[in-house]
Order: C-alpha cells, then structure tokens, then sequence
C-alpha cells in the first residue's frame, strides 16, 4: 500500500507558541509483504486472542497480544554501521541526536544515478539530507524492485560521507544501485558513522528547508538495521 497522498497533521501549540505541521514519512508494514524484495516476509498472528484473554481477566476486560516476526529490510528501515562492518555501532549505540528532530534538507532530482552537484550547493553538516526521487509512487508494485531505481552514484556517495551530515535518507528501494553488487554508499556513509534511511515515501510534502526529520529504529542489541517510523515536523504558517 502507497500513503503518498498521506495527510498532513497539526499539532496544538508546544512549548515555543507554535502549531506544528507532521508528515508521515513511512510506509506501512503489512503482514505478507513490504520486506525487501527475496527476504522473508513478515508475518502479523495473534499470540492471545481478545476471546482468549477473557479467561484471564476481570469481566469486561480483554487485550490482543501479536506476534510479529520480521527481518531488519522491513517497511521503511534504516542502517548503522553493524549492518555492514562487523565492528561498526550496531541500534544500541546509535545517537538520538543523529536521527531525532534534526534539521532537514530536501533534495529533488530525477536522475537515476544521482550525481555528486545535486549536493554541492547545499550546506550538508549536521542535517538529515533527504533524497526525493518520486520512486515511492511505484511502492508494491512491480517496477519498484525491477532494479531501476534512483541510486547515489559512488561519487555522490563518497561527497556525502565528506560532508558530515547526520543522517540520509532516500524514498527508492535502495540507496545504491542494484544491478551490480557493488555498494559504495553503504560502504562509504556507513564507513564514516552516518545513518541511512531506505524506502521514505511523502518527501514531496516536506519543504526544502525547514523541517526536522526524525526516524528512531527500536533499540536492538546484535542488529544494523530496523523498522523506523520516519517523519518530518516543521511550524505551521499562520
């Protein structure tokens, strides 16, 4: 299921006296499907039925309890450095500060290899750099893992790790090309510490400048990788 056309919402006012607008910016985890494409998919069962756990409680009160077995590559997800070097920080050294209410920079292009002056104009340091492509409007359906999706090129990859930004995210199935096996912007944002976030959709919702991006992984010992919610959140014009 594509949420392209997910709705913005507003928040009351917070602490600085201003309305805030969110934007979801995760796909939904559906029991059969979304995984990365040849994994396991994931599986959604009832460990206590509603109708089981009335035997246990007072009359009146029932819960559900689910099961969920899933791979890491499930939904929106995102990778840190364990996911690809074996001494790298795995999900419970990963920093709040690198994936919670960061400054966000928007950056769209059309090009199916990204290139390196996509990102030369912008200031990178310190901010989640998101990579609008379009490519989540063919999420769940065939030509969004047919291996034509929008990529970093090496280049861009290489700029990237350079310019020190705390997260990046891309709204494709990969942020490196699949049709070879090759992984330099795994490899190289990994490799200096950086966070990527795959498979973001409703980045065409986000302003350029502005917005903060948060996408917080659950805190696994022994993992590199996990489903995120990912959303961005800026104040709301009056």
């Amino acid at each position: 299921m594509d949420n392209s056309s997910a709705p913005q919402f507003t928040s009351p006012s917070d602490v600085d006296g201003l309305a805030r607008t969110f934007v979801d910016l995760s796909h939904e985890i559906v029991s059969g499907s979304t995984a990365y494409p040849g994994l396991p998919q994931p599986a959604l069962t009832d460990h206590i039925t509603r109708d089981q756990s009335r035997e246990l409680y007072a009359e009146g009160t029932e819960f559900h309890t689910g099961r969920l077995c899933l791979v890491g590559q499930t939904g929106t997800y995102l990778d840190v450095p364990f996911h690809r070097y074996a001494g790298g920080y795995d999900l419970t050294r990963l920093p709040l500060d690198q994936v919670a209410n960061v400054p966000a920079v928007v950056i769209s292009t059309d090009e199916r290899e990204v290139p390196e002056d996509c990102f030369t104009e912008f200031e990178l340091r310190g901010r989640a750099v998101l990579i609008h492509t379009g490519w989540s409007r063919f999420w769940g359906m065939e030509t969004y893992s047919c291996g034509r999706h929008p990529h970093l090129s090496a280049r861009a990859a290489e700029f990237l790790a350079n310019a020190e930004p705390r997260v990046v995210g891309i709204d494709s199935l990969n942020i490196d090309g699949t049709h070879t096996h090759e992984r330099p912007a795994h490899t190289k944002l990994l490799g200096a510490g950086i966070p990527v976030v795959e498979h973001l959709t409703n980045l065409d919702q986000v302003p350029g400048e502005g917005a903060h991006f948060t996408a917080v992984p659950v805190k696994v010992a022994g993992l590199g990788t996990f489903p995120v919610r990912a959303f961005a959140t800026w104040p709301k014009q009056r």
